[in-house]
C-alpha cells in the first residue's frame, strides 16, 4: 500500500522501493516508518552501491571514502540510504527539509527500536541526505 504522503506522487514511491532493494530490513523498517510519520515525501535515490560505483563517487569527490555503509556487508545488505526532495521537476537541496526528515527519521528509529545514523550529525563532512546503520550494532 502506498502511503498517503506519496498518494500525490507515486513514481517517487515507486523509484523509493525500487532503491530500497538490497537494504537492511531494519533501515528499511525505520525509512518507511518515517515516511508514514512525515509531512514531507522523500524519494529514496542510493540503497546499496557496488564498490566499482562506489570509487566513481569518491573519484569524483561526491563521497569521501571507499568504507561506503551503501556497499553491502555482511549478509548481503547494504546500510546506507540517501534521500532527496523533489519538487515538481525540481529536486530540492535545502538543509531545512533534511534536517526535519532527520527528527522523523531519529523519533522513527527510537519507535521501531533501530538505531540510526544521520549523515547531518558527522563534525567532519556534513551529509545531510545519508542515513546509515551504525557499525556498533550492524557490522
Amino acid at each position: 500500500m502506498i502511503p498517503k504522503v506519496y498518494q500525490k506522487t507515486p513514481k517517487q514511491w515507486e523509484r523509493s522501493e525500487r532503491n530500497l532493494k538490497g537494504v537492511h530490513p531494519d533501515l528499511v523498517k525505520v525509512y518507511r516508518r518515517a515516511v508514514e510519520m512525515s509531512d514531507l515525501d522523500p524519494v529514496v535515490t542510493c540503497g546499496p552501491r557496488s564498490v566499482a560505483e562506489q570509487r566513481v563517487l569518491v573519484a569524483k569527490g561526491a563521497s569521501r571514502t571507499m568504507n561506503s555503509r551503501h556497499i553491502p556487508g555482511r549478509g548481503g545488505w547494504a546500510h546506507a540510504i540517501d534521500v532527496a526532495f523533489i519538487f515538481g521537476t525540481e529536486v530540492r537541496w535545502d538543509w531545512p527539509l533534511y534536517k526535519q526528515f532527520a527528527d522523523t527519521m531519529k523519533r522513527a528509529a527510537r519507535e521501531v527500536k533501530v538505531p540510526v545514523e544521520w549523515g547531518g550529525d558527522w563534525a567532519r563532512f556534513k551529509d545531510g541526505p545519508h542515513f546509515q546503520l551504525p557499525h556498533a550494532s550492524y557490522p
